[in-house]
């Protein structure tokens, strides 16, 4: 058996220490390594050591066409382009049917999802849409930043990429059907998702700034004309408020803004400005205005 690896990000690092530490490196064919711009650290560097480290030949994703592919079956953790390769299982962040399509984490931690899961699944013609192979999951607790849900997706692909070899070795490597009438996507993010909106209420706000932050590139509002990244909040307690305006301060605490929000309040404790990445504290004046 020999196996062909398209790796990318901090799962697909960890995938393949965990296979070289389980001795499996005369089953690696080849490592194809992809980068992504979107994210602080894509791990693309650590995973090319870890090739030359063990000999394991490896290329880029823009030199795929250049190189020759041998290999049994193909795995693909935390792949974001279309592959066209023969056997190709795929890993995805979400219990499929649920999420499928973009960034399934992220939003799951928005929704306050209590469970979060990984599938591995046979890749077929529509993305997130073969036959599931193996499945895990893991209760999580709010609040909860998106690095340690990161680190909790890699423990169940650790568990997944093990199920799977030991499956294929064994010759018993079956999947079955998603149910379609419990399916439901997730798409993709550009740069306005990660805009806070202040219409939403606090405890939603809270779980976004936490989900959009390191590795992500952090929840965003505008503060006059400056874009200003969110990275620590709490909830507060709701007051009655006279016509509601979401998005200005209505308290100082210790000069931390206390924001309204479509329900609730949130303080903002930690916060810079996307521009210069200067902190935004201390604020000089209470009339404050988050968002447009």
């Amino acid at each position: 058996m020999k196996l062909g690896l398209f790796l990318m990000t901090k799962k697909g690092f960890l995938i393949l220490e965990n296979l070289l530490d389980k001795n499996y490196r005369d089953k690696i064919s080849f490592v194809c390594i992809g980068r992504d711009v979107a994210v602080l650290d894509d791990y693309s560097c650590q995973i090319e050591s870890l090739c030359k480290k063990y000999s394991i030949h490896f290329f880029f994703n823009r030199e795929l066409l250049e190189n020759e592919i041998s290999s049994d079956y193909n795995i693909a953790i935390s792949w974001r382009w279309i592959l066209k390769v023969h056997n190709l299982i795929v890993f995805h962040d979400s219990l499929l049917p649920k999420y499928r399509g973009f960034a399934p984490l992220v939003n799951m931690l928005i929704n306050g999802e209590n469970t979060l899961g990984a599938t591995a699944l046979f890749a077929n013609e529509e993305y997130d849409k073969g036959d599931i192979i193996f499945q895990e999951k893991k209760e999580i607790q709010y609040p909860i930043k998106i690095s340690d849900a990161i680190d909790l997706i890699c423990e169940l692909y650790l568990n997944l990429s093990i199920m799977v070899i030991e499956a294929i070795q064994n010759n018993n490597l079956v999947g079955y059907k998603q149910i379609e009438e419990e399916a439901t996507y997730s798409l993709w993010l550009d740069e306005d998702d990660y805009f806070i909106d202040w219409n939403w209420p606090a405890e939603k706000i809270k779980r976004k700034i936490d989900a959009c932050g390191f590795p992500f590139l952090g929840a965003k509002t505008y503060v006059g004309n400056q874009v200003v990244i969110i990275q620590e909040a709490s909830v507060v307690n709701d007051v009655n408020i006279e016509h509601r305006t979401v998005g200005k301060t209505i308290f100082l605490e210790d000069n931390y803004p206390i924001i309204v929000c479509g329900l609730g309040l949130l303080k903002i404790t930690q916060a810079k400005y996307e521009d210069n990445n200067q902190s935004f504290f201390p604020i000089k004046k209470f009339r404050i205005k988050f968002g447009k």
